[in-house]
């Protein structure tokens, strides 16, 4: 009889704790698939505002890796001076990011495309006399970034840039629309985006009414 109160416990435990990943998992794809896309005019608009912030260059440096490489705020968090920059100080055209700076650890090489090395370029002033091992960007106290208050920054600038719905995967979700919309294969788009299943990749694809009237013309 106590046998069967245990195992009946136990399942009820089972059961809420499955309940509960549901659930955490549905809110985790609710807010992927809610974080607004950034249009071009939208984009000029929040680099404009930018620009007048104190943090401008970091800031800046900032949207664009996420505009340009899609990363996660976790991971430009944790982005080194060293990442972006060799021993000369040139900008890298490529490199690895370490299952220690990714989600789910799993590591993959990032490419940096010209925008994104001209902003590193501009942006090597600001971190020249750091080491190589040194946060590549840093909040006002002199600190890394955490993956929260990476994500905070991203809900600040939106927020006074009038951009509602965004978030800091907003950024993110642009980058892989918008290669989609150019063509970008969705095999390659996880690979660039470091996801293990093509199936989530597709749930960031902004499907809109340019990547339809795009498509119809290819009949």
């Amino acid at each position: 009889m106590i046998n069967s109160v245990l195992i009946s416990a136990d399942n009820q435990d089972l059961r809420k704790y499955r309940e509960a990943s549901e659930s955490s998992r549905s809110l985790k794809e609710h807010v992927v698939a809610q974080a607004a896309t950034i249009t071009e005019v939208q984009q000029r608009r929040i680099l404009q505002y930018i620009s007048s912030r104190r943090h401008a260059a970091r800031d800046r440096t900032i949207l664009l890796v996420s505009f340009n490489a899609g990363l996660r705020a976790k991971e430009i968090a944790a982005l080194l001076v060293g990442d972006i920059y060799d021993d000369a100080g040139a900008v890298r055209e490529q490199f690895i990011l370490r299952r220690a700076q990714t989600k789910g650890g799993f590591e993959r090489t990032v490419y940096l495309n010209r925008t994104l090395r001209r902003a590193m370029a501009e942006y090597r002033e600001v971190v020249e006399h750091r080491k190589s091992t040194d946060a590549l960007f840093s909040t006002q106290k002199r600190q890394a970034f955490s993956a929260n208050t990476m994500c905070q920054l991203f809900l600040e600038i939106y927020s006074a840039s009038g951009v509602n719905g965004a978030s800091s995967h907003s950024g993110r979700r642009t980058f892989i629309t918008r290669l989609a919309n150019k063509g970008v294969g969705v095999r390659q788009l996880a690979a660039l985006a470091g996801h293990a299943n093509i199936s989530t990749t597709q749930r960031y694809i902004d499907v809109n009414s340019e990547q339809l009237a795009n498509a119809v013309e290819l009949l």
